[in-house]
């Protein structure tokens, strides 16, 4: 079988988190210590300004600057996969130029959300952006979030465009990663920890992350395990995870949990900007149960 066009993103890229200081604006500092963070522990890439970034709040300008932060403390480093998605394709685009004008690796690219395109209206959209910007692209299919979902046969197709070169898969169906994974070249990443094994099983090529902020190395015996044939390991790993990463997603909207958790950490403020809002006293005590149990603190 001939090599997926994504691998270099094969393994865990973390989509990190946005810190801010206690008046809400961007801590580029401590950004900056997130970059170091991951480079230490060697994660294998960074996906800065997603869903977990909090991009919805952050105006053009300081996304913009969080990638450019990113990529120029990551200095080659560790790779960089820049969210650039939006409802508005030229947006998008633009957003997109910008991240490899300043150096990122690739782009991770959301479907638009809201305006729920037809799927003649996503592929118009992917295409009109890998036409336009020649770097590896991602396409981030997350139905829960975006409010309808990028079909199997449109991912398909636009695989085929020599830009677009892999799909981070949240829908939750395995069906649909064996799909992707038997009917294209696509590299196929899991959008949910808790499903990295099963998606590697199928064929896929690693996960954007999520937990990762907080034990990437973790996640990372999971993917080294299994493709080195170690599965009793990779079972082992991946249970250890699962009731982290099912109580991290479930306590409350992404990225509440994760910030709080790095807060007890003490790895971050744990401030968000509304529309998030933190976790209440009976949320929080829980979270630190979890953390506990799981040997974090």
């Amino acid at each position: 079988m001939a090599a997926r066009k994504g691998e270099i993103f094969a393994g865990v890229t973390v989509a990190i988190i946005t810190p801010f200081k206690t008046d809400e604006s961007v801590d580029y500092a401590a950004l900056k210590r997130i970059v170091d963070f991951h480079v230490e522990q060697g994660t294998d890439a960074l996906a800065p300004v997603g869903t977990t970034g909090e991009s919805p709040t952050l105006d053009h300008d300081e996304h913009r600057k969080v990638i450019e932060t990113v990529v120029a403390h990551a200095a080659g480093r560790i790779k960089v996969m820049a969210g650039t998605g939006s409802n508005s394709t030229k947006e998008a685009l633009e957003l997109t130029q910008f991240a490899k004008d300043v150096g990122a690796d690739g782009a991770l690219i959301v479907g638009p959300y809201y305006n729920k395109p037809t799927q003649e209206g996503y592929r118009r959209h992917y295409l009109a952006i890998a036409d336009a910007v020649e770097l590896p692209q991602v396409i981030y299919n997350i139905p829960g979030r975006t409010a309808s979902v990028i079909n199997p046969e449109t991912l398909i197709h636009l695989g085929e465009h020599p830009n677009i070169v892999a799909v981070k898969e949240a829908t939750g169906s395995m069906d649909f990663a064996s799909q992707l994974v038997g009917s294209s070249r696509l590299s196929v990443l899991s959008g949910d920890d808790s499903m990295t094994l099963p998606v590697l099983a199928v064929g896929g090529s690693g996960i954007v992350s999520v937990v990762g902020n907080i034990v990437p190395k973790d996640l990372q015996a999971v993917v080294n395990h299994f493709k080195a044939g170690r599965i009793a390991e990779a079972q082992a790993a991946h249970h250890k995870l699962f009731s982290l990463c099912k109580s991290l997603l479930t306590l409350a909207t992404n990225p509440i949990p994760i910030k709080a958790a790095m807060k007890i950490l003490g790895k971050d403020t744990g401030v968000l900007r509304l529309p998030m809002t933190p976790l209440d006293a009976g949320e929080e005590t829980k979270l630190r149960r979890i953390l506990s149990e799981y040997g974090l603190c």
